[in-house]
């Protein structure tokens, strides 16, 4: 299982963004100054060189660097121990591929580095040694304040002369104490790789079973106790803009041991029911009340008349007195904080949040569950072999028979459990009732008592989310466009500005978000008033009301005037307009959405409508587009809708999709004329 470390509160558009942080090695790009080391001369071995003469894999132009060998030999000792060995060799083709050289390895308590070595063969000169007496031990590199709330720390050292036509490598070995009898080959990534290698070695009556995901099986050569894959010529997952999550794509080999006896030890998780079983008996007792925490319960629900509001006043009290903060100490990382103890100090992870709310609404009578998820959608999937490719937790609450409401959005009906409610207490925008579009259609794994259950979390309706944003303009005779505008939000459109505004303390930032949507159509602009509306009120449509004034907006051409019906917002994408074909489905990171722009525009006297775009109509399976154009005397009219209906569009529809982008940029660009003349 891939240790994980627990999610980041922060909602950025509008997934909350989690961190992943798996304790092998990898390569990062990072800055580290006032470094004195002296780089020692010194012979690359002789497997780095083989690596150094082999071919370069095929890749594009852009690619900044190849990956020309990686081996990993594991040693399987006993149930609590294993040894691992771990070669990498890059040759680097663009400067930005110097990031290769710096090489960090993740170590923890349980989990020792013996040896770590690193080396550069130049394309001239002599080779570069980095010894382990040259590296340097620090805060895992990718988390900000790890030093506070985390054990697990990097030994990181850096390569010299890692520029482009060089070649570099690094080995290093470790002992670790396991937490779960599995093992992950990661032979694929956003590099192409000319050769990787796997093995292990097991002790005596020992077994093993391998799962592949997202790649053909490799069958393995077998000697003595050594059991080896080699897999050659892997592409590289090229970036697209949209795509689907890298960890629902790469290829992977998931490796579960079985030692010798079976039944006695079960960290091997070879299923979605162990793999439940294994997280529960790790939350036993975690849930608990204190006397503090039964007191708080008493007087956040003392005031609500419904089960319903008891339940919501306890979802909002999370919301707003819980801070996130991440302590990952030993099997912390993995196993939540008890109750009590995030309680009293007021802040936990997103597990620790699960934990104490669950114990909240035991409270009340409510039973709930954890959901271990990945907070990007299709990283698990149903087809996939059990393993741990969550980084999040949320709550699965089951709902009374009697508890009816049309708040409660996000419910599935289970087939023993009956209706529950996913909700996610880390996330502090969302209402209790709905779960955001990056946990929309997701998989995640349920843990109840029988074990896991891996389901899929409900689609939530369309009307649900978007924007509907109405103006009223007049345009005046020097071509200058002002007016009024109300822009009401529902769902993730209104968690997305809540999240970006929920910091900001200047009255000045707060209109940041209306002077990015006005640049993105308008010239030349001036707001004159604007207003936030239920920006902490989460259960309540999020809104700005704003005036401005636009100059130059209409153009006059050859005595004619041109004037753009859509005044604000940009549907259209252009990032599928690329000369090679697209490899992957494209994902919405957001759940369904419905869109309504409604602006009337007032024109100036003596002028009259000349003509006027058509209407449009576009159908897809995926998504609708509809815009009409009218005058009704001296007002131009002009309504558009854009309606979402599928979370992604598949790779074999995105030429469909294109076409959908580009009917919407035409509508867009339309105008209607006007000529003087009389009324």
């Amino acid at each position: 299982m891939k240790s994980k470390s627990s999610c980041n509160p922060e909602p950025p558009a509008p997934a909350i963004r989690l961190l992943r942080a798996r304790l092998v090695a990898f390569t990062s790009l990072c800055l580290v100054t006032g470094s004195s080391l002296a780089w020692a001369g010194g012979d690359a071995p002789a497997w780095m060189h083989a690596a150094a003469n082999a071919p370069v894999p095929a890749h594009d132009e852009k690619v900044d660097a190849v990956l020309l060998y990686s081996e990993k030999n594991v040693n399987v000792i006993s149930a609590d121990k294993i040894k691992v060995q771990f070669r990498e060799v890059y040759k680097i083709l663009r400067p930005s591929g110097k990031r290769h050289g710096t090489v960090a390895v993740a170590f923890n308590p349980t989990r020792k580095i013996t040896s770590l070595h690193g080396w550069c063969i130049p394309a001239q000169g002599k080779d570069y040694e980095v010894k382990e007496k040259d590296a340097f031990e620090t805060s895992l590199m990718q988390v900000d304040g790890g030093e506070l709330y985390s054990d697990v720390k990097d030994k990181v050292i850096q390569i010299p002369a890692a520029d482009p036509g060089n070649v570099v490598g690094y080995e290093f070995e470790r002992e670790e104490k396991p937490t779960f009898l599995q093992d992950y080959w990661d032979f694929q990534s956003d590099l192409p790789t000319h050769e990787s290698h796997y093995s292990f070695q097991l002790p005596a009556g020992w077994e093993y079973k391998a799962a592949w995901l997202n790649y053909a099986e490799v069958k393995p050569t077998q000697s003595g106790n050594r059991t080896d894959w080699v897999i050659s010529d892997v592409p590289g997952i090229k970036p697209e803009t949209a795509m689907p999550p890298i960890d629902g794509l790469v290829g992977e080999m998931l490796v579960y041991f079985f030692p010798s006896g079976g039944g006695g030890d079960k960290r091997s998780l070879a299923s979605w029911k162990e793999m439940g079983q294994w997280y529960t008996a790790l939350t036993v007792n975690r849930r608990d009340p204190s006397p503090e925490i039964q007191k708080q319960v008493a007087a956040i629900t003392a005031g609500q008349p419904s089960q319903l509001e008891k339940m919501q006043a306890i979802a909002l009290w999370m919301q707003r007195n819980i801070r996130y903060v991440a302590i990952s100490l030993g099997i912390g990382g993995l196993q939540p904080h008890p109750a009590p103890e995030v309680f009293t100090h007021r802040y936990g992870d997103c597990k620790d949040k699960a934990t104490l709310m669950s114990a909240m609404l035991h409270e009340i009578g409510i039973d709930s569950y954890y959901v271990i998820i990945n907070h990007e959608r299709d990283a698990v999937t149903p087809d996939m072999p059990a393993h741990n490719g969550f980084d999040h937790a949320i709550l699965a609450v089951r709902l009374p028979d009697n508890i009816q409401s049309p708040t409660l959005i996000a419910t599935v009906k289970h087939p023993t459990l009956g209706r529950l409610l996913f909700f996610d207490p880390t996330n502090e925008i969302t209402p209790f009732g709905e779960i955001g579009g990056y946990l929309q259609a997701n998989f995640g794994l349920l843990v109840t008592p029988d074990g896991g259950d891996l389901v899929q979390l409900p689609k939530e309706p369309i009307a649900m989310n978007g924007i509907q944003r109405d103006a009223k303009l007049t345009l005046d005779s020097n071509g200058t466009l002002q007016g009024q505008v109300t822009e009401t939000r529902l769902g993730d459109r209104a968690n997305d500005e809540r999240g970006r505004l929920r910091s900001v303390t200047k009255d000045t930032d707060q209109i940041k978000p209306i002077e990015d949507l006005l640049s993105g159509s308008l010239s030349l602009f001036r707001i004159t008033k604007a207003s936030v509306r239920n920006l902490h009120q989460n259960d309540q449509p999020f809104g700005f009301d704003y005036t401005f004034e636009a100059q130059h907006y209409a153009k006059n051409t050859g005595g004619l005037v041109l004037v753009r019906p859509r005044v604000l917002g940009v549907k259209s994408q252009g990032f599928l307009e690329t000369k090679e074909p697209r490899k992957y489905a494209i994902e919405f990171d957001e759940g369904p959405w419905h869109d309504a722009d409604s602006f009337e525009i007032t024109i100036p006297a003596g002028y009259v409508v000349d003509d006027v775009p058509p209407p449009v109509d576009a159908e897809f399976s995926f998504a609708s587009y509809h815009s009409r154009t009218e005058v009704k005397g001296n007002l131009i009219q002009y309504r558009r809708t854009l309606e979402v209906k599928d979370l992604s569009v598949p790779v074999a529809k995105a030429e469909e999709l294109r076409k959908f982008y580009r009917i919407i940029a035409g509508d867009e660009r339309n105008t209607v004329v006007l000529k003087a003349g009389a009324q």
